[in-house]
């Protein structure tokens, strides 16, 4: 049985937010598909933090596989030109040229989710990762599924109040 594919980001999320997320999705193991790791704005994001947080608070494992991240050069392209076509089609090129997912394994029992910045799976690499994986499982037979970890669209006062009514939030 293969686990079920999970997608991730964490900009626009709270620490509490992203590992809540993690924890109610399953995940067992995160891979860090980013090419920068340890970037300042990246806060518990950033590596070596994100590993310690994802054990200590999830017992999540951690694993970083740089050759799943899009090159410099793509996304350059891409931030001149937000051709969102081009770059997947560049990005899948790549992923061709890498020999992704041939040979690319994971662990059963739970699910995996492919970590990167971007707030939501839509434009995003992480989601062409998930989706070209799960396309080989099916070729082999296998039940494969895709969860997209988002946070569900609410303000800030609605979390307040959400913590406060259940107790974890004192004032």
């Amino acid at each position: 049985m293969r686990p079920t594919i999970c997608t991730i980001g964490f900009a626009g999320k709270t620490a509490e937010e992203f590992f809540r997320l993690l924890e109610e999705g399953g995940v067992r193991t995160v891979i860090d598909v980013r090419e920068n790791r340890i970037g300042q704005l990246s806060g518990y994001a950033k590596f070596p933090d994100i590993a310690f947080f994802l054990d200590r608070v999830g017992h999540i494992a951690y694993r970083y596989e740089s050759g799943l991240a899009p090159t410099p050069e793509i996304r350059k392209r891409y931030r001149e030109t937000k051709d969102w076509g081009g770059y997947e089609s560049a990005f899948l090129g790549l992923m061709r040229e890498r020999g992704f997912p041939d040979g690319f394994t994971l662990e059963d029992g739970g699910a995996v989710a492919f970590l990167c910045s971007e707030p939501g799976p839509e434009r995003c690499h992480r989601r062409l990762l998930a989706e070209l994986l799960a396309e080989q499982w099916r070729a082999q037979g296998e039940a494969a599924e895709i969860r997209h970890l988002v946070q569900m669209k609410q303000g800030r006062a609605a979390a307040k109040r959400r913590r406060k009514n259940d107790g974890t939030h004192l004032e």
